[in-house]
């Protein structure tokens, strides 16, 4: 998941953990049957069997989740939906609002709460303000211990599994907040929190960005037509850590340019992963994927950009997608971040909805986006959210110009930090 960067300095302010000091870089499934909200059809999407979900028990899910007896929810500082006059003003300004393409805001269903036992949840959860002590400077890296690593990559295998469920999903018809609750049901099921729920107040639990949207889209009861390129952007929180992944899906057949768009996006995200490596500057990374877009036409956001992550959702290094000269850190071993550029069919500017979380591109073109949250070993970097032998393998997989096939990282098993 993204953040915006004229306000990520100061968010990595308050983000950073506080039991990372010591370990500065010096620079740096299981499916239940019966009561399960999900079903497996026989419909073949992306060579895997599609996940649905079950309308008799969304319901009901529903109603308990949002009624449980003692449940917590945002009271300050949210950026979801106000009631009252100040909800009445929200309306006026989305009818009033005008929109740069063709996606429109649909109706949110309630906000989930999540109670259940034995799920760890961030601190966040209640009211939506992260409680972290400050970073010191953008070029200080926490260093995950050999514990902490392992973490990650359970977190991370489970985000991976949720967003291939997700991915499954995906079809004409389906509408995206249908994908938020089987996103929400596989992350409890395994017994993980949906990180982005009421992360600073963000009313769902997964984002779904259509067409024109950059990011931070909020599933509704949109339909998703033949044609759409939809990203799902899904991070779990598990036993105190954050795994974050985000990848694209077409929504039956899509036109040539949305598969150029597609194909240029992974590849240049691709090209980016390659060049992770002990010792590096993270500040090349957008040079990399601003070099690999330009010659197709294509442009990069500078708004968002990729981040830090361990036990605390967003924090350095900031990596920004674009050509740059910021004082961001070098690559060492032990660092845990993303890479996810957008990339825009033309102008790389967003406009935010009156809703204060969806980015759309400023002409209404549309944009895609990869991300994989990343671990620094001694020789490379490993994909923690990295494909399993059952994801689906995607056409700009198979006929990528810099990767072909899954790409499962660079560093060798035997790396002492892997």
């Amino acid at each position: 998941m993204i953040w915006n960067v004229a306000i990520l300095s100061f968010i990595t302010l308050l983000e950073t953990s506080s039991a990372f000091s010591p370990r500065l870089s010096p620079l740096t499934s299981k499916t239940t049957e019966g009561n399960s909200l999900l079903s497996i059809s026989s419909d073949d999407i992306c060579g895997a069997p599609s996940i649905q979900i079950r309308p008799d028990l969304f319901d009901r899910t529903m109603v308990s989740l949002n009624n449980k007896k003692g449940a917590k929810v945002k009271k300050k500082g949210s950026r979801a939906k106000p009631k009252g006059f100040a909800g009445a003003l929200r309306d006026l300004q989305m009818n009033a609002f005008k929109y740069t393409g063709d996606v429109r805001p649909g109706t949110q269903s309630p906000q989930r709460v999540v109670n259940e036992d034995g799920i760890m949840r961030p601190d966040y959860a209640d009211d939506g303000t992260p409680k972290n002590a400050r970073a010191t400077f953008p070029w200080v890296i926490e260093v995950k211990t050999p514990d902490e690593i392992k973490k990650m990559r359970a977190a991370g295998r489970v985000a991976r599994e949720v967003l291939d469920i997700a991915g499954r999903a995906v079809k004409p018809g389906v509408t995206t907040d249908e994908i938020d609750a089987i996103v929400h049901a596989a992350s409890l099921e395994r017994g993980a929190y949906p990180s982005p729920l009421n992360y600073h107040g963000f009313p769902k639990s997964c984002c779904t960005s259509v067409n024109e949207i950059i990011c931070h889209g909020i599933p509704d009861d949109r339909k998703l037509v033949e044609g759409d390129i939809v990203n799902v952007d899904i991070t779990c929180y598990l036993d105190g850590y954050h795994g974050d992944c985000s990848e694209m899906f077409c929504v039956g057949e899509v036109d040539d340019d949305a598969k150029k768009l597609l194909q240029v996006t992974y590849d240049c995200w691709v090209a980016a992963l390659n060049y992770v490596k002990p010792g590096r500057d993270y500040k090349d990374i957008g040079g990399i994927i601003e070099d690999y877009v330009t010659p197709y036409g294509f442009t990069t956001v500078r708004n968002f950009c990729g981040h830090g992550i361990g036990s605390v959702f967003h924090t350095t290094p900031n990596i920004l997608h674009y050509t740059n000269n910021e004082p961001n850190g070098q690559m060492a071993p032990g660092h845990t971040f993303t890479i996810e550029p957008m990339i825009c069919e033309g102008i790389a500017k967003a406009v935010t909805w009156p809703d204060q979380w969806t980015a759309a591109t400023v002409d209404g073109k549309r944009t895609a986006q990869f991300e994989h949250t990343l671990l620094i070993t001694e020789d490379g970097v490993e994909p923690l959210t990295g494909k399993l032998d059952s994801s689906p393998v995607q056409f700009w997989e198979k006929e990528s110009k810099v990767h072909q096939g899954i790409w499962t990282g660079t560093a060798s098993k035997n790396s002492p930090v892997a």
